[in-house]
């Protein structure tokens, strides 16, 4: 299943994209799948939800392409939202939700011990040890954000605290954050935490 990467630069393949060219899918879908796919699972934790999950994303990717805008982010960057949002929300349905209750709990041994270390961890790569560096505050919000799923307005119910107030302090968190990664010239990084 490995394919060989179409090298395109961005803006021609969102044209494709945007025109609606099978080809530029296809380069997507080649180009990005399996990124995509690490992510969903590492939020699903089922090889066939993920699937399903990925397949419903690239839909969404296909459909609303014309509401994705450069000045905000590379397409990268916003094909990641789309799918872990997809996948956040299928976590949160009431399907998934009464699925999960009649799972076997030898079923989440073995897809712990099948997961092994070839999946993508975002903490191989360092990420939580550097949210360390941010203020206690500015720690948590991203914790719940990025990695346990939470919406902006869940956080603000969380703590009690105002919705205004959590998106001011995870965007000076994610400032720093992007500011840390490209003294680092980690700069693939400083685009994981766009809003």
């Amino acid at each position: 299943m490995s394919k060989r990467k179409t090298i395109i630069a961005e803006e021609a393949l969102v044209s494709l994209l945007q025109s609606k060219d099978e080809r530029g899918f296809s380069i997507l879908y080649d180009n990005y799948s399996s990124a995509l796919y690490g992510v969903i699972l590492k939020i699903v934790r089922s090889e066939e939800v993920a699937a399903d999950v990925m397949q419903d994303s690239f839909v969404k990717i296909w459909r609303n392409i014309e509401g994705y805008n450069r000045t905000k982010g590379t397409l990268f960057t916003w094909i990641l939202n789309v799918a872990r949002n997809t996948a956040i929300d299928r976590i949160r349905s009431q399907e998934f939700q009464n699925s999960q209750k009649n799972h076997d709990l030898d079923d989440h041994v073995n897809f712990i011990d099948s997961q092994g270390g070839s999946q993508f961890d975002i903490d191989a790569i360092g990420i939580k040890k550097v949210i360390e560096n941010l203020r206690p505050e500015h720690q948590q919000i991203i914790d719940l954000l990025y990695f346990k799923g939470y919406t902006q307005a869940e956080v603000s119910e969380e703590f009690g605290i105002p919705l205004g107030t959590v998106k001011t302090r995870v965007k000076s968190a994610i400032v720093q954050l992007r500011q840390y990664f490209i003294e680092l010239g980690l700069i693939f990084l400083s685009g994981f935490f766009d809003l």
